[in-house]
């Protein structure tokens, strides 16, 4: 690659890419993330059940699916 399409190709890249402002964020951001650690810990949702759920039929239904069940894990 010779200088000038490398030149070019700074420009197509600078064009492309947006001109960052601000290289640190607005706030500080450890704290919220202390809060969010500190917070009691939510229940599962519910397609986490529904998936237990219907996994735990499968298992019932089909025996034989287990093995590959347990390969996939």
């Amino acid at each position: 690659m010779n200088t000038g399409e490398e030149e070019r190709l700074r420009e197509l890249l600078r064009a492309a890419l947006p001109k960052v402002e601000e290289g640190e964020p607005r706030r500080d951001l450890w704290s919220a993330v202390l809060r969010r650690i500190d917070q009691k810990p939510s229940a599962p949702p519910w397609f986490d059940w529904a998936l237990g759920g219907g996994l735990a039929a499968m298992a019932f239904l089909f025996p034989s699916a287990i093995p590959v069940l347990l390969y996939y894990l």
